[in-house]
């Protein structure tokens, strides 16, 4: 898990960061196979931030034109080891659950679109990717971690969030996810 920055971080962030760790190291402790990572539910009483930004072709994208389909949306940036190591099984999940409806978006932090070019030829990766050039979306919706993955109900309501990296293939993402599937769209 890293800071938005990728440099040194302020206190604030320091400390959000500080308190993830322990979390993600008493989990990481849990197990030697498992990814670091802590899941938590979205805070009550906190709305779901708007999102409408563009991919890097140009598409627009927006929450409230997903709704109706759960969607998992992934903030992350080229330099997050943790982000780059759990993009294969983000992209496994969409193809696994895309005839559900299914929607994953990865939200890029801060970098400039031929920065993200150029990674993708190292990395190639066929979700869109989603452009938060002033850190504005990622700053609405996460606690400043990356990698932190947001799971949407159909009704376009945040339900929880997961910091750090996860096999998105596994027992854990399975008991996240397949509950979006099923349900129906919660009526505000």
């Amino acid at each position: 898990m890293q800071t938005m920055d990728g440099q040194g971080p302020s206190r604030t962030t320091r400390r959000r960061f500080l308190t993830g760790s322990v979390a993600l190291a008493a989990v990481a402790a849990a197990g030697p196979a498992r990814a670091a990572h802590v899941v938590r539910p979205w805070p009550a009483g906190r709305p779901t931030p708007a999102l409408a930004l563009t991919d890097l072709d140009g598409k627009a994208w927006s929450l409230a034109a997903l709704k109706g389909r759960p969607v998992v949306l992934n903030f992350w940036a080229s330099w997050c080891e943790p982000c780059r190591a759990e993009m294969p099984s983000l992209e496994l999940l969409q193809t696994r659950h895309e005839k559900a409806g299914l929607v994953i978006l990865s939200v890029n932090y801060q970098e400039p679109a031929p920065k993200i070019k150029r990674f993708l030829e190292t990395l190639p990766f066929s979700l869109p990717i989603l452009l938060d050039r002033e850190g504005e979306a990622a700053a609405a919706w996460t606690p400043r971690v990356f990698p932190t993955t947001v799971l949407i109900d159909r009704g376009g309501t945040a339900r929880s969030s997961v910091l750090g990296e996860l096999d998105w293939l596994g027992d854990t993402a399975r008991g996240l996810v397949e509950p979006l599937l099923a349900a129906a769209p919660r009526v505000a």
